[in-house]
């Protein structure tokens, strides 16, 4: 293995200070890292590769940025870190020569309806100052602007506790932007009553249709039946207008049901708390669908869905307002921003056109910043991310990139290359998880995990440059060069999805057949509307599995068992096989070790300073029982199923006396999509980004249906992993299946039957299919940028 070079190491005559030339990490022991030891280089861009799960993100993030992060929040006072998130010390040894570290992530932004790319990157409350100041007509200070912020007045005597008291009047008023009708939101909410409801019957009948919602024991349901406000034995179509009113839109009001004291509150207040004020992402699928079936959400008639209020939108400067301003694209908007000249505000103006210039540098001057946080693609949110870093003056510092290739079109991958290389020369440490080998090239230093993920990872292959990399004889280093070819003969369609005029967002008016029964990449630069195509003209219906960038939810008592479903049968079988119930093989249910609640560990909050999780002296991390641990199903207690990996489970439950189909053909699932190595019971904050993009599919993979979309499958996934990949979208369409994948991998694309190109650029630039048929074509065509790149990738 060959050593980190030591660049700028200090000759005879330099000062000491220059020879902190080093970040060294030692016995680095975070997730299933191997006490790992490696030298990196400071000033230098340095790329962590290796397969999916291999310990990239362990080392990068869970052990570098986060003891960066630490160190630097205990130089705060104890009073300002009892604010702060509280972070433990990397399990690792020595770490030495640390900077600050700047952290820039594939996190997504917070779903929540009120965030905007405006609100996220700090642009609206800048033209929220400068709409306040130019604006005609004055309408009021920079709040007055703003979606967020609701009108308010107030009247009525206050005590002024000065020498003698007195009471005075006094009158308080606050102009605010928010949209009185839809609160900001840009869109109301219409419920559907007969989805919520059979009025034929009563309320002690079981009316109710809501999921969750039973007649005989739901505390929920008692509240309405014995409020008093109606008669639980009457249908509710009978009800006078009286009595549909409190039932309806009654206001919250303390009732008394079996002498518990509890609240009522109107259907409609009580269904918009319960549901429609979470983000729709995090509900379990029944809920979801209850949500999608009953309510429908329109457009506010009265905002037409900017959101603001009518004196924000009539206050204007050179005939724009402030929701003009956040409708246009951000390029747009910087054209606009460049010819206003106005002295007494100059230092904002400064500081708007800087940052959205800013926007348009890092290829994203296609959104708008009206746009909602939520719907950027994992991508586009890192990128956004990373605006407010470009123009920084800070050197010395550790930027931490995750994979910023993501959502990113060949073409576009060469910008971000020379932004990664400016941060660097400008006399940064940068370091990068990465996958793509364009973007690979480019590093000083490469740093290979492996050999294998999980369990088989965690160490160190190889250290060194790019081009020793590729002579090493590691899992990367084979790989790298690796470029696919073009299919010699590809499948012929068995009928098509006509697209006719869509318009979604940029798309102007597409007419397009996307072909059925064969591998179909839609593909095109970031911001083109591949997916805005797809998602949003492609009715996910009953035949149509959807598997997009949406972040898997799960905390720590979350694991593969318990995402994908696995633990419904095992628990069956071990109950069957045991005469008990099912819930006693549930570490969250009754078989939950007593004193740890069946999380394996016990945790002792220190405040400020981190907490400690002790492993559980009665159950020894197992979770659950001593009484549960003593039945056995196959020769193994539950405790050891979950300590397997899905390759032993799915052996275990294929044959023999634990034989149980059900479990099997979901591990086959697991395994397929290349997650074999991964333990039953291990905790999903534990997995890495490509582990959960996988653990997703394969989840996906169980429900019926005869049209797969597919969002950038590719995402976190090795070069090796790729070609697994492939295997199982070939294996999808050969059992029947229509796959369509919205993808930029070249090695996707030239294994496709069929490419739909669109573009040409991105926002208003593209929006029109560009190119139809095969990647064959495509390349020889090279008529649009994806041709030019899938020709340069097979050698064309």
């Amino acid at each position: 293995m060959s050593s980190a070079k030591r660049p700028g190491t200090p000759g005879p005559g330099s000062h000491v200070a220059d020879s902190h030339d080093l970040i060294r990490v030692h016995g680095a022991r975070e997730n299933n890292l191997k006490d790992v030891s490696v030298d990196i280089p400071k000033r230098r861009l340095t790329v962590f590769t290796g397969v999916s799960g291999s310990g990239k993100s362990s080392l990068v993030f869970n052990t570098i940025a986060a003891e960066s992060q630490r160190l630097i929040n205990e130089t705060y006072s104890a009073f300002v870190q009892g604010f702060m998130p509280t972070l433990a010390r990397p399990e690792v040894d020595v770490l030495d020569g640390l900077t600050t570290a700047i952290i820039v992530d594939q996190q997504r932004m917070g779903a929540d309806p009120r965030s905007t790319v405006g609100t996220a990157t700090d642009v609206n409350a800048m033209l929220r100052i400068l709409f306040s100041r130019l604006g005609e007509p004055r309408i009021g200070p920079p709040s007055a602007y703003s979606f967020n912020t609701a009108s308010v007045r107030a009247s009525g005597a206050i005590t002024v506790e000065r020498g003698n008291k007195k009471a005075v009047r006094a009158t308080f008023e606050r102009t605010g932007g928010m949209c009185a009708h839809c609160e900001g939101r840009g869109t109301v909410s219409d419920i559907d009553l007969t989805q919520l409801y059979d009025d034929s019957k009563s309320l002690a009948e079981g009316a109710f249709t809501i999921p969750g919602w039973k007649s005989d024991s739901q505390w929920t349901v008692q509240v309405y039946a014995q409020s008093g406000f109606v008669d639980p034995d009457k249908p509710i179509r009978e009800y006078t207008e009286k009595e549909l009113r409190d039932f309806l839109y009654g206001e919250p009001v303390k009732v008394k049901v079996n002498g518990v004291n509890l609240t009522y509150e109107g259907l409609i207040p009580k269904i918009q708390k319960s549901f429609l004020s979470k983000d729709k992402e995090a509900m379990q699928p029944h809920i979801r669908a209850f949500v999608e079936r009953a309510v429908t959400f329109t457009t506010c008639p009265e905002c037409e869905g900017t959101r603001l209020s009518e004196g924000a939108r009539s206050s204007k400067i050179k005939k724009i307002s402030i929701a003009d301003a956040c409708a246009m694209e951000i390029r747009d908007l910087a054209e606009w921003v460049w010819d206003l000249t106005e002295p007494s505000v100059a230092p904002l103006l400064t500081a708007l056109r800087d940052t959205l210039d800013s926007f348009v540098e890092i290829g994203l001057g296609y959104l708008s910043l009206d746009r909602p946080a939520g719907t950027l693609s994992g991508g586009e949110a890192q990128r956004v991310k990373m605006i407010r870093h470009l123009g920084s003056s800070l050197t010395d510092t550790t930027y931490v990139f995750d994979e910023p290739t993501v959502g990113l079109h060949p073409h576009d991958i060469q910008r971000m290359n020379d932004l990664l290389l400016r941060l660097r020369d400008k006399g940064n440490t940068v370091l990068v998880v990465e996958h793509k080998p364009e973007a690979i090239a480019i590093a000083d230093h490469v740093v290979d995990l492996g050999p294998g993920a999980g369990t088989a990872g965690g160490t160190v292959c190889f250290e060194g440059t790019v081009e020793e990399l590729r002579a090493a004889d590691t899992v990367t280093g084979r790989h790298l060069d690796d470029r696919a070819v073009l299919k010699e003969s590809v499948r012929k369609p068995a009928g098509a999805l006509e697209i006719r005029d869509a318009r979604t967002h940029n798309l102007q008016g597409v007419d397009v057949d996307v072909p059925l029964g064969v591998l179909c990449v839609v593909t095109g630069v970031a911001g083109s509307g591949k997916s805005s195509l797809i998602h949003g003209s492609v009715p996910a219906g009953a035949d149509v599995v959807s598997v997009d960038q949406s972040p898997i939810k799960g905390s720590r008592r979350s694991n593969p068992a318990t995402y994908t479903g696995l633990l419904d049968p095992i628990r069956k079988a071990f109950a069957k096989a045991n005469g008990v119930k099912p819930a006693l093989f549930s570490a969250n249910s009754e078989g939950a070790c007593p004193t740890c609640n069946g999380a394996g560990v016990i945790y002792t909050d220190l405040a400020m300073m981190a907490g400690v999780a002790t492993p559980c002296e009665d159950c020894e991390g197992k979770r659950f029982q001593p009484a549960v641990l003593e039945y056995r199903f196959g020769g193994r207690d539950i405790s050891e199923v979950l300590a397997m990996s899905v390759d032993q489970a799915e052996e275990f439950f294929g044959a023999g006396e634990a034989r149980t189909p059900a479990a099997h053909k979901i591990l086959q699932r697991l395994s397929d999509v290349g997650l074999g190595y991964l333990t039953l019971g291990q905790p999903l904050t534990t997995l890495s980004g490509g582990e959960r993009q996988r653990l997703k599919l394969a989840t996906h993979m169980g429900e019926k249906g005869g049209v797969y979309v597919l969002d950038e499958p590719t995402t976190g996934l090795h070069l090796a992993d790729v070609e697994q990949l492939l295997g199982l979208l070939d294996r999808l369409v050969d059992a029947g299946k229509s796959v369509i994948v919205i993808e930029h991998h070249q090695a996707v694309m030239a294994h496709a039957d069929w490419i739909i190109d669109l573009g040409p650029g991105a926002g208003h630039d593209g929006g029109r299919v560009v190119f139809e048929g095969t990647p064959a074509d495509l390349v020889a065509d090279r008529s649009t940028l994806t041709g030019e790149h899938l020709a340069a990738y097979v050698g064309a």
